[in-house]
């Protein structure tokens, strides 16, 4: 510990002595250039309305504006913009998020993510929700840190608050089309109705599709395609001037394809099969782009629906704020394993959810005196169910039999057939196997804030939460589903005559290879059963946590503030969907941070904050081969992290019309405590880079009747990943001839704008990805040991477009 204070007190210095070496030349700035200013940003970082530059937490704010200018579609668009914020949105249904470095790998409904994600307050529960497209967004609010004083359960790393518009007392309209490349075809419309003095409805709607722009060498299918839609209504009815109530209703819809799978093993002709294991210096380039998927029936689908009831009302000097909100949503993502388009290498997964959620929060705040002050009690239920089917042949069994023990039975059953004259095969059939899971899930908190205006300039901040969870889940895996090879294997002459040659080794035709239970036969469950395959293993389990916060800020001037800040994050207990009988304990992190916030006038502002945070008890899950050979499962593995940073943030406007932006983070995350796999990598880097960072510009030309052009680019650099002993394995660290899953990634984008003098219409041009790089995001092994078939994604390449705006 004393080795991380060290750390944190050097960084502070240097980030003040950062601050003092540009703060005079911000300066000079701001007097030479009087008539540019910046905007107050409003934040609800605190669960309060307040500027951005009084609140003691690091935030990074990402405004309408922005996401208009970077063309974002949803918030993994834009989340190389923001530094220390990571969002894999390469599954929309499967999103996985990250804040400095911390993030869930797991997939299953039986684990909490990391980072929570908020809409207007509301917890999106579970990946299948915690992606939507953008539709009438106010401001994104990235909070780093923990969170889980203010914003409660699984927001230990931070948490994403997204704020879309309420509905508003002047007619607005809206009307958006934007075409661009691969056939890109997205319209929005809005509309707000101020229907009395009392009463307003806002409804807006957005459809976005595109054409893939991966095609499939052998059929000329397209990959990648785009096909979604949303619709949202608020209504607000003012019931008296102390009582509000809106009502909203959300509706989202997904039905694309699967991300597609780019094989990089070498594959011989048929018969041939490539090797195992993978030789990573005989990988092939994937920047070719040359895709071969067989995948049957490739989708993925969501159907979610929400509706959220906001009511406030005044008590005097107390507000009182009730939110209550239901949501459900059904996902399907089916997806190829394999990379192929080999029926004797077929393998496929298909994730399937079903989730009902509802929760309530009852909410006072107010002001006594010098005490600014909220207290409120939430609940929260849920119940999910998960399948995940996992298809192959009896082909690909074949493979895996051949590969994992030298035994390729099926082949060797139609080669005694054959000798017999009997017209069958074993080979060319359907193999499925299951595995089911259901939760339910419930959490209760209280919790309380106050900050402490103690003299004009000090404000001090007490804030403790207490949270219960209990949890039920249950795992199935029933025996694997093959009828047409059931129908051949059942028939009495093909069973004699296959057990006369063969023996007991026709057994394991009828076996259920892919979800081998026998190492944990026995286990005791908590439902009176032991784990066994066919029959349900269920477990409870309950957790409790006290999350506290404090916080102490000084007002050293008018336009400076430092602040210093203590605060714990909580991340409930649960289980690995895909691990039977298994269970895992509370995850806590302790973060400690000192920052400075300073205006220079009303043309620049910079922010700088080092914070260092201990995360213990962190879950993972690691894809590992058994000791005896087989198809790769997820086990769970728990660490204890640790890491000390820096972020930074710069906002200058030197001249009318001249924005310019920066923001940078600083990293260093290392495993306090790890075992994997044998391997001891404590003190070794967790994987995420050192540097990540964004700048930009806006320039607007004001040319009087002629309107006005706004042109716009920005920049988004991430930095090189960082391994250890174990990365290469999980696919994260590996050194081809063609790429390395580590490198550096930069992105720019440009947007150019043109605007009539009321700004009643606009027509744009964007291009993304300007300098078209792209980038291979890691090396999937699900198939790599078992059919030596290796896959990675790629990153989107250059993609431009135009598009038209009418607003009244």
């Amino acid at each position: 510990m004393n080795n991380s204070k060290s750390r944190l007190r050097s960084a502070l210095a240097g980030g003040v002595a950062l601050a003092a070496l540009i703060a005079p030349q911000m300066a000079s700035a701001q007097e030479a250039q009087e008539a540019s200013s910046l905007d107050e940003v409003i934040v609800t970082a605190q669960r309060r309305e307040q500027s951005l530059q009084d609140v003691p937490i690091t935030v990074n704010v990402v405004t309408a504006e922005t996401l208009d200018a970077l063309a974002a579609d949803d918030i993994g668009d834009i989340s190389a913009f923001v530094p220390g914020l990571s969002v894999s949105n390469s599954s929309p249904t499967q999103a996985r998020y990250s804040i400095r470095g911390v993030s869930t790998s797991d997939f299953g409904v039986g684990t909490d993510p990391a980072v929570g994600v908020y809409v207007d307050g509301v917890y999106a529960a579970r990946s299948g929700a915690g992606l939507l497209a953008f539709s009438d967004v106010a401001r994104i609010e990235v909070l780093k840190g923990p969170q889980g004083t203010l914003f409660g359960r699984s927001s230990a790393a931070g948490a994403v608050s997204i704020t879309t518009n309420e509905p508003s007392n002047d007619f607005e309209a809206r009307l958006g089309v934007r075409l661009g490349e691969y056939d890109k075809r997205r319209l929005e419309g809005m509309i707000n109705l101020p229907i009395s003095d009392t009463v307003a409805l806002r409804v807006n709607a957005l459809v976005n599709r595109r054409d893939g722009w991966l095609v499939d060498d052998a059929t000329g299918e397209d990959y990648e395609r785009e096909d979604n839609w949303a619709a949202r209504a608020a209504l607000r009815w003012d019931l008296a001037p102390e009582t509000q109530m809106i009502l909203s209703w959300t509706h989202d819809e997904i039905d694309q394809d699967a991300r597609p799978a780019i094989g990089v093993a070498p594959i011989p002709p048929a018969p041939g099969l490539p090797a195992v294991p993978s030789d990573p210096a005989n990988f092939t380039n994937p920047f070719n782009q040359i895709v071969l998927n067989d995948v049957i029936d490739n989708h993925e689908t969501r159907r979610l629906d929400e509706g959220v009831l906001t009511f406030t009302h005044a008590f005097g000097d107390i507000d009182f704020t009730s939110l209550t909100s239901a949501r459900t949503f059904e996902t399907e993502n089916r997806e190829d394993e394999d990379g192929t388009n080999r029926a004797d290498l077929y393998f496929d997964t298909n994730n399937r959810e079903e989730n009902r959620s509802w929760s309530q929060e009852f909410r006072f705040d107010g002001e006594w005196g010098a005490f600014n002050w909220l207290a409120g009690v939430s609940y929260y239920q849920e119940h999910a169910d998960q399948r995940s089917d996992t298809t192959a042949t009896t082909d690909s069994i074949n493979t895996i039999l051949t590969n994992a023990a030298g035994a390729p039975l099926f082949s060797v059953a139609d080669m005694i057939l054959a000798g017999a004259g009997i017209p069958a095969s074993t080979l060319g059939h359907s193999w499925q196997e299951d595995m089911i899971n259901e939760g339910d899930f419930e959490s209760a908190a209280i919790f309380a804030d106050v900050i402490w205006a103690a003299t004009d300039r000090l404000n001090l901040t007490f804030g403790l939460r207490y949270s219960r969870d209990d949890k039920t889940f249950s795992w199935f895996n029933g025996p694997r589903v093959a009828p047409e090879l059931d129908a051949v294997l059942n028939d009495p002459t093909i069973d004699f005559v296959l057990r006369t040659y063969m023996g007991p080794y026709v057994d394991y035709l009828h076996a259920d290879y892919v979800f081998d239970l026998s190492g944990l036969a026995g286990v005791p469950c908590d439902n009176g059963v032991t784990v066994q395959e066919g029959v349900t293993c269920e477990l409870s389990d309950s957790w409790s946590d006290l999350s506290p916060r404090f916080v102490a800020d000084y007002q050293l001037d008018d336009d400076s503030m430092v602040f210093f800040s203590y605060a714990k994050g909580y991340k409930p207990g649960g289980f690995n969907s895909v691990e039977v009988a298994s269970r895992y304990e509370n995850e806590d992190v302790q973060n400690f941070e000192i920052g400075l916030k300073r205006d220079f006038g009303s043309s620049a502002r910079f922010n700088i904050s080092a914070f260092q945070y201990t995360y213990d008890g962190k879950q993972s899950i690691r894809l590992a081969t058994p000791a005896g050979g087989g198809v790769p499962q997820y086990l769970v593995e728990t660490s204890d992290d640790e890491a000390w940073g820096l972020d930074m943030q710069l906002d200058l406007e030197p001249a009318e019309g001249l924005s310019l932006f920066a923001a940078a983070q600083y990293i260093d995350a290392t495993y306090k405590r790890k075992i994997s796999d044998g391997v001891d990598l404590s003190g070794q880097p967790t994987g995420e880079p050192f540097w990540s960072a964004s700048a930009g510009v806006s320039y607007l030309h004001d040319m009087a009747e002629m309107g006005s052009i706004d042109m716009q680019l920005v920049h988004a650099y991430r930095g090189e990943g960082r391994c250890n002993e174990s990365s290469t394995a999980q696919g994260a660290c590996v050194q081809t001839p063609w790429f390395d899953p580590t490198e550096a990634q930069n992105r720019t984008d440009l947007r150019l704008y043109w605007r009539t003098p009321s700004e009643r219409y606009q027509v744009g041009f964007y291009v993304n990805n300007l300098f078209d790089n792209q980038y291979v995001t890691g090396v999937n092994n699900i198939t790599a040991t078992t059919l030596g078939t290796p896959f990675v994604g790629l990153t989107e390449p250059r993609m431009w477009g135009v598009d038209f705006t009418y607003v009244y």
